[in-house]
């Protein structure tokens, strides 16, 4: 148990994303090339066939994926990162099928010497510790171009990276790293196979983060983020193992900036120093079940009051709204709750149940997922489900699917 509560500090050490691409990522910044046996490629494909129900007649949708990702050494030094995915999505009775190509990630990264990394061209850079909602994941705003999956591993995993310039040095528990991102064009693209410059590089931005693992129970970073328009913003990620099962985590950024209301609706300024939080901790059971529950806080959004004014207001303001606190994978109110729970092995080997809630506190409205996941050596079989309650302008209520089901195939060459 010590162990598994440990691998949960370091998954969440804040010089780590919270997915397993991103620790190996890390871990090749440390060597000068890949260990010997390891594959430089992960290629999979995945079609999905769905059926959702809401407000108008059921929708029937099939989707292809395929997914590409090469990470290897081609001269001493010297590494390619390459990411990409294509989902080719049908829906029946929908006019404008869509084609979406997503290049997550394009890079060069060179080592000079084993503590010093600089990597150059298109990067996922993801920060946080929190699991249902990041306030120090900085590069996150419009860098989704297709949603496969609510689940939140996926939605990091599976959005565009920003164009920069990135150092880092590493030691033994710790890092600081630095990062530029230029701006390389105005509006965002809607072509299919568009590598969408306008949804991730707008606009100049810079970051610089510190952290240092204080000892195995804590694991402290510093981040401080701006940009053409935008005030410094500060962030803080904190991950604490209380004991051999519970790791606790807090993850808050704070500065001026303006309400998502304002930025949406383009009123008057109201710029003020804001925070956002996202705190709670995750337990691991014996019997391989991992429990996490997270509060989470968002200044920028409306509170109760403004919540139920806009709803009862205009449509086209709420509508204009939500849409762009989702382009900022923002949560439209201030304050939310998530609970994720995941039973690796569950009663049989190489079955993984996972189960998914997020609670709007104002509205009361909840989206919930389920999946039942079979892992062979090369196939993987999922089976989900997602039911959307609410009142019908609640924040999960107004989503036009209430309950879907879908089944996943994914193979591995």
């Amino acid at each position: 148990m010590r162990a598994l509560a440990l691998g949960l500090i370091v998954a969440a050490t804040p010089a780590l994303a919270t997915d397993e691409d991103a620790a190996a990522l890390l871990l090749a910044d440390q060597t000068t090339a890949a260990p010997e046996g390891s594959r430089n490629w992960r290629v999979f494909a995945e079609a999905a066939v769905r059926q959702s129900t809401g407000a108008g007649a059921p929708q029937h949708g099939e989707r292809l994926s395929f997914d590409v990702r090469y990470d290897g050494s081609f001269a001493a030094g010297w590494r390619a990162v390459v990411a990409d995915r294509l989902d080719v999505n049908r829906l029946g009775n929908v006019a404008g099928n869509t084609n979406v190509n997503t290049l997550k990630e394009a890079y060069l990264s060179w080592q000079a010497t084993p503590e010093r990394v600089a990597d150059l061209g298109r990067i996922n850079a993801r920060h946080g510790v929190a699991m249902g909602y990041n306030p120090t994941d900085y590069f996150r705003a419009g860098a989704l171009r297709w949603i496969v999956s609510p689940d939140p591993a996926s939605l990091r995993e599976n959005r565009l990276g920003s164009v920069m310039l990135r150092g880092q040095k590493l030691w033994d528990g710790g890092s600081v790293s630095a990062l530029y991102s230029p701006k390389l064009a105005d509006q965002p693209s809607t072509g299919a196979y568009s590598v969408d410059l306008g949804a991730t590089n707008r606009r100049d931005r810079w970051l610089a983060a510190f952290s240092q693992r204080l000892s195995e129970q804590i694991s402290p970073q510093f981040l401080v983020s701006g940009g053409t328009g935008q005030s410094a913003q500060l962030g803080f990620n904190l991950a604490l193992l209380l004991n051999k099962a519970t790791v606790a985590f807090a993850e808050w950024s704070g500065g001026r900036t303006r309400s998502l209301l304002a930025q949406a609706l383009a009123r008057p300024e109201d710029a003020a120093f804001r925070s956002r939080l996202a705190a709670g901790f995750t337990y691991t059971t014996e019997s391989n079940v991992s429990l996490t529950l997270e509060y989470e806080y968002n200044g920028t959004g409306l509170d109760r009051d403004g919540w139920n004014e806009l709803r009862r207001g205009p449509p086209a303001a709420y509508g204009v709204y939500r849409s762009f606190a989702a382009k900022l994978q923002e949560p439209v109110t201030r304050e939310n709750l998530f609970f994720h729970a995941t039973w690796t092995d569950a009663m049989v080997r190489h079955l993984d149940l996972t189960a998914m809630v997020r609670y709007n506190v104002a509205d009361h409205s909840r989206l919930q997922w389920l999946e039942a996941r079979y892992h062979w050596t090369r196939v993987d079989l999922a089976l989900q489900a997602q039911r959307n309650d609410g009142d019908p302008s609640s924040d999960f209520g107004a989503l036009p699917e209430r309950r879907t089901l879908q089944a996943v195939l994914r193979y591995f060459f």
